[in-house]
């Protein structure tokens, strides 16, 4: 069988798109239908479309929405490399930035003049999205020259906003009602963190407490994996995303709650090569998409970061100096990232906003085995 689709770059992802009429509507079929296409159950992807990295092995289903107000919804899979598995519980906003270019220049959405608002809803969360995509001209640009951290390449400038993200998944911005706490993990001593439900659910970890920076290279992040593996899978159950009686001798899943390290301001070098003074940004990040350390930052993530920002006494208020106000730059291993929180009422902002780049790279037919079993690995 074959399927068309379209391989975008939103940010710093890739991701292969799918409008819901070519693809299965029923779940399980569409997993197969991943799996197969992707060559998922190979950890190199090679007999597929996968690209084998936790950033480049991602799909979205993409429909007209029948919610009011909204443009498209879309269904998020994060693809398994090696596991011939899929993925359903998280959202990708770096995948969302491509979804709003493709629904313009799918002509889902008319443009409306030099700038055209993209009205998404994520459905694996409910998380409602805006993608504003320049066409300036009152047409739709294929190459474009906004940049973003991770990737010296131009692209369409598309402003991503998330709207009303706190307690998208558990419905509280802090799930377990405090904006930083003591969590002991395995062993060793409690470190500090904060577990914040915004964007996606994310605890963050003070650098500091745990002997860390915040600002350490990827090389070092990926040493650090499976410690914050046992970080995330002690903050799961506490935040309410895994009932450990309902699955006797299973562990929590690896995509949420997302898991990072956070810490104050240092001077140090991209992995583009670029040096970054410790006055440029406000608090460094490292966080880990699935069980690799993410060469930027996720664009849900960076929701979460903001959003604790704003709490007293959270660890991102303590790395940034105090409570933070519209904008918080983020340092990260691929430069700084400036998120923008506006409409905030009681700590809570409404719209949450970055500043993001997309391209169509290309309109493809997938040729996916029959059988859409996947390969031993």
């Amino acid at each position: 069988m074959h399927t068309p689709a379209t391989l975008v770059r939103g940010g710093t992802s890739k991701c292969w798109l799918f409008n819901q009429v070519h693809v299965p509507a029923d779940r399980a079929e569409l997993e197969k239908m991943l799996v197969a296409a992707y060559g998922a159950g190979d950890p190199v992807e090679l007999d597929g479309v996968g690209g084998a990295t936790p950033t480049t092995s991602k799909a979205a289903i993409v429909s007209a929405s029948p919610e009011p107000g909204v443009d498209v919804d879309y269904l998020f899979a994060q693809v398994g490399i090696g596991t011939g598995a899929v993925e359903w519980t998280s959202n990708c906003g770096n995948c969302a930035t491509g979804v709003a270019l493709y629904a313009v220049a799918k002509g889902m959405v008319p443009i409306t003049g030099d700038r055209t608002r993209v009205v998404m809803r994520n459905t694996n969360t409910g998380a409602v999205l805006e993608g504003l995509v320049d066409t300036t001209g009152g047409v739709v640009h294929h190459f474009g020259r906004q940049t973003v951290p991770g990737t010296r390449a131009g692209g369409v400038a598309v402003g991503l906003t998330f709207r009303e993200p706190a307690g998208g998944t558990t419905g509280l911005l802090l799930p377990t009602g405090r904006a930083a706490e003591e969590l002991r993990v395995g062993t060793a001593g409690p470190v500090r963190v904060s577990m914040v439900d915004a964007g996606a659910p994310v605890v963050l970890v003070d650098a500091g407490s745990a002997g860390r920076t915040g600002a350490e290279t990827l090389e070092r992040m990926q040493a650090e994996v499976p410690w914050l593996r046992t970080v995330r899978h002690a903050a799961a159950p506490l935040m309410g995303l895994f009932e450990p009686g309902l699955h006797p001798g299973a562990e929590p899943g690896d995509a949420v709650p997302k898991v990072g390290l956070v810490g104050p301001p240092v001077p140090y070098t991209t992995t583009l090569g670029e040096r970054v003074a410790s006055e440029d940004y406000d608090i460094s990040v490292r966080m880990l998409t699935m069980n690799a350390p993410h060469p930027a930052v996720g664009l849900t993530s960076a929701v979460a970061v903001a959003a604790a920002g704003l709490l007293e006494d959270s660890v991102v208020s303590r790395a940034a100096g105090g409570p933070t106000d519209e904008w918080l730059r983020l340092g990260t291993p691929a430069g700084v990232v400036a998120v923008r929180c506006t409409d905030v009422a009681d700590g809570l902002p409404r719209r949450v906003t970055v500043q993001r780049a997309a391209r169509l790279l290309a309109d493809a037919r997938i040729y996916v085995p029959e059988t859409g079993s996947p390969q031993a690995a």
